[in-house]
């Protein structure tokens, strides 16, 4: 199953096509927004607010959709490098992070780019080195730590830990990590990122986890040092710190009681770095990544899984499951722990560590899509497809459908007609969802040497899409029209790559969704994506700040263009972007870009597209009109 910030990126992100056809034009000389920014651009972002965040050689410039004026203008840090924006994902969100010489001291600001509002920078909270510097979500709060000036002489070089409310963007509490002016030999750093509860703050250090409540009190210390990330259940009574060694090849994991003293005897030590922590009534489940070695003798690279007792940290395994690759997929079921392996394979272990498939099941490699369906676990990899039975792992279609290995597979379910659709290596299978019985519905002869990137079921029939052709088949599989359109040249490719929507990691997404109820961890129902959109507006609403109520209204909106598509052409007059309707396969409107080489991004939400014409300017037009 898709994930949900996977789900939320194919909504934000436009297929870019190239092809050649007119009607109405639009010339780039007069869109319906134009901005001047007055310094060359080095990157431009639309965020998942819809705000567009350019960074240029003099700051980082707002864009809001539909306004003439820009929403903030932040030039306090002169030129700024895409590598040194951080956009929090599920959030609106935007940290600068620019690094002083030989790493001495750092810059940070944190932007609201629904609002526009500054809410931190380190110059004007007088931070003269910062730390870390993390956005705590679903809390809405900023932790920082390092130095800051404003105190004596003894404070100034004192190491210091700072919250801020994101809200306001004003201070909630802040506190010393040892007395100022305490004469040590330890040196205390921050070691990775704290951890928020509901009554105190946990800051891993080099000499340990020191606890504060939010008054700044210390509550607590322990001697676990060195731990660089840390979790919690959810009555927050049990904290589970993970500390990588120094060398890399093992992680070890420690249990923390509220007081702060350790759980169990010993530490424990799995190979790897941890990937995944699930807390479950029966244990820890745990998944570790080892990276292998060269020579023939040499360890392979693979994930391990491991349950522990949370009770006393023993293992509970007699016998840990065999991997033989990373673990791609992993999932909490009733019974066990599912999970498929990205070099192929799916399997599921008992919580006491007994398999529950009669055999691992054999899949090809890349497993792109796992979830639930009313006839058991569909799986599609870019070999194979299959829905197999979820108790024994026994296969519910006769065979498995068979393809190369695409390069890209796209799957949807059709509910008029009870049958899943599978477009890969050129082809259109349909699969009975009773029966499991597969047919060959069509071989899309796309133009260009094309595949079918995308499948969507539309009210009168299937629609096929690829980067320059449009296809919509009757329930059949005719073909009621194709539009296909000529790229205006080669060498605009990779610009027209550049151009795509920019949407940010999933790591701290999940996370974030994981506390609104979208646990990544629990396998979902095929095709529903209006459910992982739903979580996240609630995840938005629960925090309920102008900006993520903003964000919620969003994320509830219908996409503006989600009946058209958009394809890069040359036309007559230059090269062009036209909307083809996506029932009828007409062009619906064209936007003359004059531009062999066109840098311009598509926001498929707001339905605007904002496009470059020079380096210190951005047009925006808007493509619901």
């Amino acid at each position: 199953m898709k994930t949900l910030l996977t789900q939320i990126n194919k909504v934000m992100m436009l297929t870019l096509v190239l092809g050649a056809a007119s009607l109405y034009a639009q010339k780039a000389e007069s869109p319906d927004f134009s901005f001047d920014l007055g310094a060359k651009i080095n990157d431009m972002t639309i965020t998942q607010s819809g705000t567009v965040v350019v960074a240029t050689n003099d700051g980082l410039v707002g864009i809001k959709p539909g306004s003439n004026e820009l929403l903030f203008n932040f030039t306090d840090y002169g030129k700024v490098k895409p590598e040194e924006l951080n956009y929090i994902p599920l959030s609106p969100y935007v940290m600068v992070g620019q690094t002083g010489f030989a790493n001495l001291s750092s810059k940070k600001a944190v932007i609201d780019h629904v609002s526009g509002k500054v809410l931190f920078t380190t110059e004007s909270k007088n931070w003269k080195n910062v730390f870390t510097c993390d956005v705590m979500m679903p809390q809405n709060k900023l932790v920082v730590s390092g130095f800051q000036k404003g105190g004596g002489k003894a404070e100034n070089v004192t190491p210091k830990v700072a919250v801020y409310d994101l809200g306001t963007g004003e201070e909630d509490y802040s506190f010393f990590l040892l007395t100022p002016g305490k004469v040590t030999m330890k040196h205390y750093a921050v070691t990775g990122k704290p951890l928020l509860l509901k009554d105190k703050l946990l800051i891993p250090t080099s000499q340990g986890i020191i606890a504060k409540s939010k008054t700044g009190e210390t509550l607590w210390e322990n001697k676990v040092k060195n731990v660089n990330w840390m979790t919690s259940n959810e009555t927050e009574t049990d904290i589970y710190a993970f500390a990588a060694t120094t060398n890399g090849k093992n992680t070890r994991i420690y249990k923390i009681n509220a007081n702060g003293t350790e759980a169990w005897e010993d530490e424990r030590k799995v190979k790897g770095s941890v990937s995944n922590f699930q807390i479950l009534s029966q244990g820890l489940a745990v998944v570790s990544d080892v990276a292998g070695g060269s020579g023939a003798l040499a360890a392979k690279s693979e994930s391990k899984i491991t349950m522990f007792n949370a009770a006393n940290g023993e293992d509970l395994w007699d016998k840990a499951p065999k991997t033989k690759g990373y673990v791609q997929h992993f999932y909490i079921m009733e019974d066990g722990i599912l999970f498929g392996i990205q070099s192929g394979g799916i399997n599921k272990i008992s919580y006491d560590g007994n398999t529950l498939f009669k055999k691992p099941l054999k899949t090809g490699e890349n497993i792109l899509t796992m979830a639930e369906t009313p006839q058991g676990l569909i799986y599609i990899t870019s070999e194979d497809a299959n829905i197999v039975n979820l108790n024994s792992g026994e296969q519910v279609w006769a065979k498995p459908l068979k393809f190369k290995r695409a390069t890209t597979v796209s799957s949807t379910f059709d509910e008029k007609n009870n049958r899943y659709l599978i477009a890969a290596d050129e082809k259109l299978f349909s699969i009975d969802a009773d029966s499991g019985a597969s047919e060959l519905l069509v071989e899309a002869d796309f133009e260009g040497k094309e595949d079918p990137t995308h499948i969507e079921v539309r009210d009168g029939g299937i629609l096929l899409t690829s980067d320059q052709n449009m296809m919509l088949l009757d329930w059949e599989g005719k073909t009621n029209w194709h539009e296909y359109h000529r790229a205006p040249g080669i060498s605009a490719f990779g610009a027209i790559l550049a151009g795509v929507t920019a949407v940010a990691s999933t790591g701290m997404a999940m996370s974030a969704a994981a506390r609104a109820g979208a646990n990544k961890n629990y396998l979902g129902q095929y095709n529903q994506y209006g459910a992982e959109m739903k979580r996240a507006q609630d995840m938005f609403s629960a925090i309920g700040t102008a900006s993520f109520n903003e964000l919620a209204k969003r994320f509830k909106a219908t996409s503006a263009t989600e009946n058209s598509q958009f394809i890069l052409t040359k036309l007559d007059d230059g090269v062009g972007l036209i909307k083809i309707n996506k029932d009828s396969g007409n062009v619906e409107k064209e936007i003359i870009l004059k531009d062999k080489k066109p840098e311009y991004k598509v926001d498929e939400f707001g339905g605007y597209l904002y496009y470059k014409p020079n380096d210190k300017t951005i047009y925006a037009y808007n493509l619901s009109q």
